[in-house]
């Protein structure tokens, strides 16, 4: 213990046992606040998009309205992810900019048009390079050094696209985390 204690600057136990005390108070009380959003989302019907934090309103409010089912997925992804991440208010401030861009319903009408077309369509590729171009570079600064990895997510995300769809996320995703990683 002594050791502990002369490498964090001399500071009293009881000092670093408060310290983590308040610190683990601050995690619960994040905890509970994702987990009331959660259980919100499960007790509404299905596409309900439920209670949102303030940064996810926020974010919401920025954004163009458009009746695009692309981005109704992203909202209900994001609704998701405000109630099961948290790091999400972070994210939800950085992604502002992009949302707020009105050109931002050109690329969901765009992917919108890919609903009915093959896996191999020639319009995948431009888009998906624009998508990530629209990406704030902030963004990337965010990206934990081994990525984002949450097992089966990305399957399931790509499960909801056709395959043209699919095809344009799943190569967005991949250069956003091969961008993330530098």
């Amino acid at each position: 213990m002594r050791d502990v204690l002369a490498n964090d600057a001399g500071r009293e136990l009881t000092e670093i046992l408060e310290e983590l005390d308040a610190d683990l108070a601050r995690q619960e009380a994040d905890i509970r606040e994702r987990r009331s959003r959660l259980g919100a989302l499960l007790a509404e019907p299905p596409g309900a998009t439920g209670p949102v934090s303030p940064g996810l309103a926020a974010l919401l409010a920025q954004a163009p309205r458009t009746d695009s089912p692309s981005a109704a997925k992203d909202r209900e992804y994001l609704t998701l992810m405000d109630a099961t991440s948290s790091g999400s208010q972070e994210i939800f401030a950085l992604l502002g900019t992009l949302v707020a861009d009105p050109a931002v319903v050109e690329l969901y009408e765009r992917l919108d048009a890919l609903a009915e077309a093959p896996a191999d369509d020639p319009r995948i590729a431009p888009l998906a390079a624009d998508l990530m171009a629209a990406v704030p570079e902030e963004l990337f600064a965010a990206i934990p050094e081994d990525g984002v990895v949450v097992t089966g997510f990305k399957e399931a995300l790509l499960a909801e696209y056709t395959p043209a769809q699919a095809e344009v996320v799943d190569r967005l995703m991949d250069a956003f985390m091969e961008r993330g990683r530098g």
